[in-house]
């Protein structure tokens, strides 16, 4: 097999482990063998092998001596890590945007706000949810992609996944939650478009401390 062949088999079985992490076929804190990552992914096992010291550098698992593989646990410490990872990123990350962004750019990303956030006023159905669940995770993934670094960009991705891994209190999207987070994206749209990188920092700030409480179960 070629190197660019087990590398797509090793990211196609990372890409497959973190699907089932999120879809909770893999639970948080279960210890699993190799042998057994091939059954739950689909993978052979050698892709299996290449992918765990991946993991292992993005901290969704480690080694457990004599007993397997360790999946990532929930606990204060990873919520209050995560989310203060996030923070930091994503506060670079619009403080840039709103110097740099075109204003097409922006009114945009209003547009589709204001679109759902009037459908969400009336009533959240299932189509309603799942798309202000997109639209929340879309939002914020593009800031930080438009700073184009492959490297933060990267750190990034493996925070949110640990980050939707979260849901005691929840950070999920719920019907209850889709006006109040849309606004509170209204709000970082509205500094943005003021040119107002203070504001559009406060304002992102004060929507991710939001998730975090609710992680907390504050």
């Amino acid at each position: 097999m070629t190197p660019i062949s087990t590398l797509r088999l090793r990211d196609h079985a990372y890409s497959n482990f973190t699907e089932k992490l999120l879809s909770r076929d893999i639970q948080p804190g279960q210890i699993v063998s190799q042998r057994e990552l091939v059954e739950l992914t689909g993978m052979p096992l050698g892709a299996i092998r290449e992918m765990v010291p991946r993991l292992e550098a993005d901290g969704l698992i480690k080694t457990v001596s004599k007993r397997g593989l360790q999946v990532l646990s929930i606990d204060v410490k990873l919520v209050r890590d995560a989310f203060q990872l996030r923070s930091i990123i994503e506060s670079e990350a619009i403080a840039e945007f709103c110097t740099a962004a075109p204003k097409k750019e922006i009114e945009n990303l209003e547009n589709q706000h204001q679109k759902l956030r009037k459908e969400a006023s009336f009533s959240v159905s299932s189509d309603i949810l799942k798309t202000a669940q997109q639209i929340d995770w879309n939002f914020h993934e593009f800031i930080v992609d438009r700073m184009e670094n492959a490297l933060i960009s990267d750190t990034y991705r493996v925070n949110t996944i640990k980050i939707r891994l979260i849901r005691n209190s929840d950070t999920r999207m719920l019907p209850e939650l889709v006006v109040s987070v849309l606004d509170e994206h209204l709000a970082v749209i509205a500094a943005l478009k003021a040119c107002d990188t203070q504001g559009a920092v406060a304002a992102l700030q004060t929507h991710i401390y939001s998730a975090k409480r609710r992680a907390l179960g504050m």
